[in-house]
């Protein structure tokens, strides 16, 4: 019985070796692919990145919306940012508890664009080593059988590919792990800049909405004190 289990365990993990080659090779394709869109976006969003959030700060202060609009519009922040500021300037008529959830809205939806993109690499980071490692163990168990009867040349394919796959894990776990910590520090020098300037968009706003409405009130005030004059007469 005890034998008959241990053939079933060995015929398992031998036919595990397959599928986990088969599995690291996808990660290491997929880890190019990630490679490339990392220096793609080196090369275009981040050289397109040329915004001093302060000075950028400092220019939205005492604007209107069309003003607004144009320094946005004028400014370094990438195209997305951009957007996301706009959609919140063009709802400038809307109640100001409305606004603020509006721009939680707007940022909580590019942070989930960002962890989305690191999802994967942190994904990668984690599994890679371990299909690396079963990479290397399932192998060496012809090896050893292997090496008892003085089979070199079954022992050194066993060895190879244990190297070989332990190798493809670390390597595609390492790159990942690399490019996910880059990324991450990228995307949240980009939310801190967003949040910044929605929160100085949204300033702007009540500031505005706030003179309009003193504005009207004077208004009315000045038409009152005409007719209370006009009624004395």
């Amino acid at each position: 019985m005890f034998e008959a289990v241990k053939d079933i365990l060995r015929v398992v993990c031998s036919t595990l070796q397959i599928p986990t080659i088969i599995i690291l090779l996808l990660l290491i394709l997929v880890m190019i692919l990630i490679l490339g869109s990392f220096f793609a976006e080196l090369f275009t969003e981040r050289r397109a990145l040329k915004v001093n959030i302060p000075e950028l700060v400092d220019e939205l202060q005492g604007k209107n919306m069309s003003e607004q609009e144009q320094v946005i519009a004028e400014s370094g922040l990438l195209k997305r940012q951009k957007a996301a500021c706009q959609e919140l300037i063009k709802r400038v008529v809307y109640p100001d508890d409305t606004r603020e959830a509006l721009a939680r809205q707007l940022i909580s939806d590019e942070e989930s664009r960002y962890t989305k993109i690191t999802r994967v690499t942190d994904l990668i980071a984690r599994v890679a080593p371990m299909f690396g490692l079963m990479g290397t163990l399932i192998p060496l168990g012809p090896g050893l059988i292997a090496l008892g009867q003085g089979d070199t040349k079954t022992l050194s394919d066993s060895l190879l590919i244990a190297f070989d796959t332990t190798i493809a894990g670390l390597v595609s776990a390492a790159v990942a792990f690399v490019i996910s910590g880059i990324r991450k520090g990228w995307y949240e020098q980009y939310m801190v800049g967003l949040e910044t300037v929605m929160e100085t968009i949204l300033n702007e706003q009540n500031r505005e909405r706030t003179q309009a409405y003193r504005k009207m009130q004077e208004q009315k005030q000045g038409e009152w004190e005409a007719y209370k004059k006009h009624e004395d007469r």
